[in-house]
């Protein structure tokens, strides 16, 4: 097995031979979502991006553990040591308790990831089933001189820190550069210095979600959630963390102070980061009124979209671009996808029809050591896209009689499409997603009759299509916008 695999470091800025901690086994933990709202775009991409990782070092025939958290507490609005629970505002303004809300919406993310065929990791851990954890790592941390209690909250003292580690080396801020930026903001009368953060917060009056401490009454700070059980699970220094590049700083930076603080250590030898998704070139977001959630991908439901996108289409638009660039998205890129995926599936299933020749005309050899190549240049997909479809047009020219294969290279033909296609890239065949583009195409056409019915002031023949589709399973919905649909 071809393994002189490279892999981009954050930390060093360069990629580097990728070297396992214990030989044929690698330990992998990447930062999963805050469970408070659909899954959308942006957290399609981590979770194709680190798919990719896990089936391809699983290919290379290492063991690995892959665990994925869910941050269930302790995640602040704007990411910072002040102000309200993302999850307990959720709650609040749904007037539903906290639990409910990451039960949902966890339930939403699974069906998400599920449905663009991503793995499921092999461990999954929540941060509230992990507060004796974090308070035990918060308790070593202050045991060793770098945090301090005040008020119930205790905070990492960076510039402690920063007389014995160097505080900033993933993102490349130093400690001036990094005090300017937070010099101005609220909530930090009580700290040393306004560049340290909270590795336990006491709860306010209001605040729904805490946990008898030390300290008294609390919550873990959201950067602690993941050092602690990136410890439990794969150890005090393990092989590869990822994320989104949005967590280089302050999220990635603070787990390395955290884990230096507390084990004298790195907690990881290989950071990973997939950029971020725009919509014409800004960052796609709901302050921004350009976010799109998966399930209105998947249904064509939204303003900006001019159809529907099956799963495996997300997926292919992901993976057509490297992990470490910026993808912008367009209904125009999204159709091109579409269309490379359609000529990608269409091979695969061509290619078992195909017929040996007793002389090959084409190097399958170079191929599949091309796809290789490809892979083991930091997880390079759009490479081994553009080396798949040079496979995809020598199965087409075999099918018209131009170029020929003999029966072993045709089974290598074969296993190179099965293995890369299918097993690495995870594209799987869409039956079901093109049964969901044709509803989509449907409902478009029965409520343009609707609308037509009504503007000619048809009110009896709008009122039956309404009936007979709620018959059927399906809601619509009049609003100002215009006329929404859903299946019950």
């Amino acid at each position: 097995m071809n393994r002189k695999l490279k892999i981009y470091n954050t930390l060093s800025r360069k990629k580097e031979i990728f070297d396992p901690i214990v030989k044929n086994h690698v330990g992998m933990y990447v930062c999963g979502p805050t469970v408070y709202g659909d899954p959308h775009l942006g957290h399609a991409r981590p979770g194709i991006t680190f798919d990719i990782v896990f089936r391809y070092l699983k290919h290379l025939d290492y063991k690995i553990r892959y665990v994925r958290n869910i941050t269930d507490a302790g995640h602040l609005e704007n990411d910072a040591d002040e102000g309200e629970d993302k999850i307990a505002k959720k709650a609040r303004l749904e007037q539903l308790e906290p639990m409910e809300i990451v039960q949902f919406y966890t339930l939403s993310y699974h069906k998400a990831m599920q449905d663009l065929n991503c793995l499921p990791p092999s461990i999954e851990p929540r941060a509230t089933g992990h507060i004796i954890e974090q308070i035990e790592m918060v308790q070593k941390i202050l045991d060793k001189g770098f945090a301090y209690e005040v008020n119930g909250s205790v905070y990492l003292d960076v510039n402690k820190y920063n007389e014995s580690f160097p505080y900033g080396i993933l993102s490349g801020r130093n400690l001036e550069d990094t005090l300017e930026g937070t010099r101005m903001l609220d909530g930090q009368a009580e700290k040393k210095s306004a560049v340290d953060f909270a590795i336990w917060k006491k709860a306010s009056p209001e605040h729904i979600m805490r946990w008898s401490s030390p300290w008294g009454e609390g919550f873990p700070g959201w950067h602690m959630e993941c050092s602690a059980m990136s410890e439990k699970y794969l150890g005090k220094t393990f092989d590869i963390h990822g994320g989104g590049m949005d967590l280089v700083f302050p999220h990635h930076e603070a787990e390395i102070a955290q884990s230096n603080a507390c084990n004298n250590c790195n907690p990881a030898n290989y950071w990973m980061h997939n950029n971020m998704i725009t919509v014409d070139g800004k960052k796609m977001g709901k302050s921004l009124g350009n976010f799109i959630n998966l399930e209105e991908f998947f249904t064509g439901n939204h303003e900006k979209l001019e159809k529907a996108y099956s799963p495996m289409t997300i997926r292919f638009f992901i993976l057509q671009a490297h992990y470490r660039s910026i993808i912008d998205f367009s209904n125009e890129s999204l159709k091109a996808a579409e269309k490379g995926l359609s000529k990608l599936m269409n091979a695969l299933e061509t290619i078992e029809s195909l017929k040996p020749s007793d002389n090959s005309s084409y190097d399958v050899k170079r191929l599949e050591k091309d796809c290789y190549a490809a892979m083991n240049d930091d997880f390079n997909t759009p490479i081994l896209i553009a080396h798949l479809f040079d496979g995809v047009r020598i199965i087409n020219s075999i099918k018209d009689g131009k170029e020929s294969l003999n029966d072993s290279d045709l089974e290598m033909l074969k296993s190179i499409f099965n293995t890369f296609v299918t097993k690495i890239l995870g594209f799987i065949t869409e039956k079901k997603s093109n049964e969901n583009n044709l509803t989509s195409e449907l409902m478009e056409l029965i409520l343009k009759l609707r609308t037509n019915a009504k503007k000619n002031k048809d009110f009896d023949t709008a009122d039956i299509i309404r009936e007979e589709l709620n018959k059927s399973g399906i809601q619509i919905k009049d609003t100002r916008e215009g006329t929404n649909w859903e299946i019950k």
